[in-house]
């Protein structure tokens, strides 16, 4: 029997994943919880074999919590099961120890199958995003100029960010025209979606 976690904060889908995975003979669901704060101390308490995790959680996110899982429980496995299929993600997972990666709006077979892969050792991610995570690679942008583009796309002015992160304005303004020549931007608005799509923003 395979014994699973689910860490999946909007409560219709935490339920749902677990009915259907109740309809399966050989998955248990042991535990789940709606806040990636929960997930190590509800996982050394239940002892699962795999941990469905999204990325999106409150208290701490999903790879966060995958990656602090893998080191206090490695023999419990971890797939991200996500409505955010984005490059950056993906890099960021494998950077986690994530041992698969599915998106939400794959077959609900693809998630039992994929825990079975999972808890016996394989890695199970689409490979068509595996290749688009190579395309695009990691962010080229520095942590400074992340931080600027990510505030940016709050809406506040240049002073704003600057007293935010306690930079002049002009160096805000260098910041952004760095990051949207980075990214292939038109503007900081493009910049930012661009930036977004590829994960780039996504907080570590």
């Amino acid at each position: 029997m395979i014994r699973v976690l689910i860490a999946e904060d909007m409560h219709l889908i935490r339920r749902a994943l677990a009915a259907l995975l109740l309809l399966e003979d050989d998955i248990e669901v042991v535990a789940d919880v709606d806040r990636g704060d929960l997930v190590v101390e509800t996982a050394l308490r239940v002892r699962p074999d795999v941990a469905v995790l999204d990325i999106e959680l409150p208290g701490v996110d999903g790879l966060t919590a995958a990656a602090e899982l893998h080191r206090r429980l490695p023999e419990c496995r971890t797939l991200v099961l996500t409505g955010l299929g984005r490059p950056g993600n993906l890099l960021r997972a494998l950077q986690s120890h994530v041992r698969g990666f599915i998106t939400k709006d794959a077959p609900p077979e693809a998630l039992t199958d994929g825990i079975r892969r999972v808890a016996a050792g394989q890695r199970v991610i689409d490979p068509d995003l595996v290749a688009t995570a190579l395309e695009t690679g990691g962010s080229p942008l520095t942590p400074r100029e992340t931080d600027v583009l990510r505030a940016a796309g709050t809406g506040v002015s240049t002073e704003e960010i600057g007293t935010l992160l306690s930079l002049s304005p002009a160096t805000v303004r260098n910041y952004l025209s760095n990051a949207i020549g980075k990214v292939g931007g038109r503007n900081r608005i493009d910049a930012l979606r661009i930036a977004r799509d590829a994960g780039w923003l996504d907080t570590s």
